[in-house]
């Protein structure tokens, strides 16, 4: 049964087991009752019966609610049970009996008749938890959920509970009486979606970023490389620039990983447009993803040192995006990253800023190495050529190949640094590793200027080039 939320049917496989029962639990203000007004709203889209049993909010405030995100409510059976203002008029005590005692049985009497009454296809209870404070205890409010659940389920619904996920709010016994169960928690302005459990289908392993715009929920499932596969010819991706190519051997072996590593300013982007300029120039559709630069600049620069670029991307066969890591979270780009794939038939993809690329998580645990090893193996399983440009952060010094440990993510590495000598900086250029090719063990110098870029011949008579300081041999 679909969710009617985009994407998060494909989380759950399809959507929710029909006759079954989900706790939706969280934070407030990480979207659970909006959840269950896209629920109701998809069963009116198809002429089911629905009930929205609420205690927390009125229905005058939820239609609005729904209203605003444009889902249709219309045929929806609300049986609000919300506090009223004239609740608080009354100002009702209890001195002989207790709240549970006076008010619960009054409560079964409406639910049962009102569910009997509707025989709903779908149901929403928001939030369920607060039937806890009609029982007197814990075994008391299991009994009546189980209860309920029962009577829901006779009628033939699929039941949506919503519940605080809040140390204050015990929900303990409601995770083990559901059927299914969906985390929706909020980490630094950001959402996310997690099913752990969910009996009688299978989901995808979270978490999923979840965003809220104008027309309702959207959940963009976590990447998940082992789903996607095709056949792909392999062969080679030329640079274009015989120095270089004569370093990887006419070119890198498509299909692979291939880091660009290097400081700031050493031609890390400016080698990988190249690349995808060389790509389009044979028809190969290609993309660069920037989550540093602006597409403009990037442009001017090429156009400064004569590679076509702009002229690519006028043909419609280099796409050169922008992303901003404070608005984009990795999920939407990989949704992205699949569709220009997919549907865009790209063959060659450069993500450029690993720095970039990790702030866009939202600072969560991951530092951006599990999500770049995700998007390797899907690039890979699709027969996609992928460069990375990634920084490190000494301009001379201690020389490392990656700034996160992600050399075991790469099928090559070219290593790029500035080299101090005879007092001016000059730019040198390495293959470190090519795991399906031969290479040059050569240091050369990597000269970008107004005419293009070119590798000169291999340095000789020094040691320590990579260290950025390097020595003469003795017999120099």
């Amino acid at each position: 049964m679909s969710t009617g939320i985009d994407g998060a049917d494909d989380v759950l496989h399809g959507g929710f087991v029909s006759n079954s029962s989900t706790l939706v639990r969280g934070s407030p203000g990480a979207g659970k009752t909006i959840f269950g007004l896209h629920f109701l709203a998809e069963g009116v889209a198809g002429g089911e019966d629905t009930l929205y049993i609420n205690l927390g909010e009125p229905k005058e405030y939820l239609r609005q609610t729904a209203a605003a995100f444009d889902l249709d409510l219309d045929t929806v059976t609300f049986l609000d049970l919300s506090p009223s203002a004239d609740q608080f008029r009354k100002s009702e005590s209890y001195d002989l009996f207790s709240a549970s005692e006076v008010e619960q049985p009054a409560l079964i009497d409406t639910l049962r008749s009102e569910v009997e009454s509707v025989s709903p296809d779908r149901v929403v209870v928001d939030p369920v938890t607060e039937l806890k404070y009609l029982s007197s205890e814990e075994h008391q409010f299991r009994t009546q959920i189980l209860s309920l659940l029962d009577l829901l389920k006779s009628e033939g619904a699929t039941v949506l509970l919503t519940s605080q996920a809040a140390p204050s709010v015990a929900d303990v016994d409601l995770q083990f009486l559901a059927d299914a169960v969906i985390n929706l928690d909020m980490k630094n302005g950001r959402r996310r979606l997690q099913v752990p459990k969910l009996r009688g289908s299978g989901s995808e392993q979270g978490p999923h970023t979840v965003t809220i715009t104008g027309t309702g929920i959207h959940v963009w499932p976590r990447l998940a490389p082992a789903d996607h596969g095709r056949d792909a010819p392999l062969g080679r991706l030329a640079s274009g620039v015989d120095g270089l190519d004569g370093l990887i051997n006419g070119g890198l072996t498509t299909g692979t990983v291939t880091f660009l590593s290097g400081p700031t300013g050493v031609g890390k982007t400016t080698l990988g447009l190249q690349f995808l300029t060389a790509a389009a120039r044979e028809d190969r559709r290609a993309v660069l993803y920037s989550f540093e630069e602006v597409r403009k600049t990037m442009l001017t620069r090429a156009d400064e040192i004569g590679i076509p670029a702009r002229e690519m991307v006028e043909e419609g066969l280099l796409c050169i995006e922008s992303i901003d890591p404070d608005e984009l979270t990795v999920d939407e780009f990989t949704s992205q990253l699949q569709t220009h794939v997919t549907e865009g038939d790209m063959e060659v993809v450069m993500i450029d800023g690993v720095t970039g690329f990790a702030r866009s998580l939202g600072g969560v645990e991951d530092d951006g190495t599990e999500q770049l090893v995700r998007i390797g193996r899907y690039l890979r399983n699709m027969g996609v050529t992928a460069i990375i440009s990634n920084e490190v952060h000494q301009i001379t010094g201690s020389f490392r190949a990656t700034e996160q440990q992600l050399s075991h993510l790469a099928d090559n590495i070219i290593a790029l640094r500035h080299v101090e000598y005879d007092s001016e900086l000059r730019k040198v250029i390495g293959v470190l590793k090519m795991r399906a090719s031969d290479c040059t063990p050569t240091i050369q110098e990597l000269m970008i200027s107004e005419d293009g870029i070119s590798v000169g011949e291999p340095l000789s008579g020094m040691r320590g080039i990579l260290t950025g300081t390097p020595d003469w041999d003795d017999d120099g």
